[in-house]
């Protein structure tokens, strides 16, 4: 549920796009949608479907939107959009126009996001994801989920430089677990319940602590003993689930 400051950007944002382009709905996704929204910390993923694709003009009017948001609102550095036609709704591969980080690029809408807005999505304006969005089938979603942890998740494990980052050990064990859930069990998961999930894996618990003092509590500063510390652990911990995650899904 969202609090009154995000409630004040996500109107404004809607209000904003309806002269700016052809929508035809917006829809939330991710943690807002979920129930796991913490303000502040949580991304605001968001689809804002088009009744065709951008012209170069509204691109540019797009960038402007996002842009003036920012200066009203610090939160809005937090939310990511993507632009596709609704003709365009059918290929979960096609990449779609997207603000994210504060720039435009181009992305597409994955099978977990799918899932996501037919599971749980909100409507913010317009139609629903059931009346515009193709189904995510079984298949496509664990093909996706098993890539997404061979092609990028594995071999970011050989780059121990990136795992004295923050963002990046609280994705690695999030993404994993919540892989896991999907690939075992075939349902999505919180990022609450990844945590607790970790912690049945057999995760470090000083690193599972570590993330949720971060997400929902008020985490002290770091010393750089304890960031190499929790790389060495979230390393070692990934590299084996990640393979047996895998192992087990392509042997069902």
């Amino acid at each position: 549920m969202a609090d009154q400051i995000t409630q004040q950007l996500l109107d404004r944002f809607v209000s904003a796009l309806q002269p700016a382009v052809p929508l035809i709905a917006a829809w939330a996704h991710g943690s807002l949608a979920g129930g796991d929204y913490q303000p502040g910390r949580s991304d605001l993923d968001l689809i804002a479907v088009l009744g065709r694709p951008c012209t170069a003009a509204e691109e540019q009017q797009l960038g402007e939107v996002h842009e003036s948001l920012g200066r009203v609102f610090p939160l809005a550095s937090k939310l990511h959009c993507s632009y596709p036609a609704v003709t365009q709704l059918d290929d979960p591969e096609r990449s779609h126009l997207t603000w994210a980080h504060e720039e435009l690029m181009r992305r597409p809408i994955t099978p977990v996001t799918r899932r996501e807005l037919h599971g749980f999505g909100l409507v913010l304006y317009g139609r629903t994801p059931a009346d515009l969005l193709p189904p995510v089938t079984g298949r496509q979603l664990v093909d996706f989920i098993v890539r997404d942890l061979q092609t990028f998740w594995r071999p970011a494990l050989d780059h121990p430089e990136r795992w004295t980052r923050d963002i990046w050990v609280d994705l690695g064990l999030l993404t994993m677990a919540r892989a896991a859930a999907t690939l075992q069990e075939g349902k999505l998961i919180t990022k609450a319940e990844a945590l607790d999930a970790l912690a049945r894996m057999g995760a470090p618990m000083d690193v599972v602590d570590d993330i949720r003092q971060r997400r929902y509590g008020t985490p002290g500063p770091a010393n750089e003993q304890w960031i190499n510390r929790r790389a060495e652990l979230t390393l070692a911990f990934l590299r084996p689930s990640i393979d047996k995650v895998v192992t087990s899904a392509l042997s069902d």
